[in-house]
């Protein structure tokens, strides 16, 4: 999941170096995720950061005491779910594949996706709503103007 909340007082650890087993698989996803430094801490020592700690390094998005987690998730999930879900696909797929590429090439590519964006019909039904000061309707199509 790319949007991660957690409720206040979670911690978050990689123990197993301390029954001599290294975490390198969830180590690839915590290195693209936190400051080097950070990671390199949690992996090698096994000690827990709290919530509040993983949300100042990045590894969260954002923090939320228990009792409003579920409220706070529904209102994500739904916030996306009401976007045209091409559009959606279309950016998360850009932003995945340029994460990993070099900043001048990350622009070529996003350029690219920019471009193909404004091509979908529901983009260019973004652009009119916004211009007419409305809510656009989306058709949810891969359908070009």
């Amino acid at each position: 999941m790319f949007i991660i909340n957690f409720y206040s007082n979670i911690y978050i650890f990689f123990c197993r170096v301390n029954i001599g087993l290294f975490c390198s698989t969830p180590g690839v996803a915590l290195a693209r995720a936190v400051p080097r430094k950070v990671a390199m801490q949690m992996l090698l020592t096994g000690y827990p950061i709290s919530a509040d700690e993983a949300l100042k390094h990045g590894l969260l998005s954002k923090v939320v005491p228990e009792e409003s987690l579920d409220e706070e998730v529904n209102a994500i999930a739904e916030k996306i779910a009401s976007s045209s879900q091409p559009v959606v696909a279309m950016g998360k797929a850009g932003f995945y594949s340029q994460v990993s590429k070099a900043r001048d090439q990350a622009y070529v590519e996003a350029e690219a996706v920019m471009v193909e964006n404004l091509e979908l019909h529901d983009g260019q039904e973004g652009i009119k709503a916004f211009l007419e000061k409305r809510k656009p309707t989306w058709t949810n199509t891969t359908d070009c103007h």
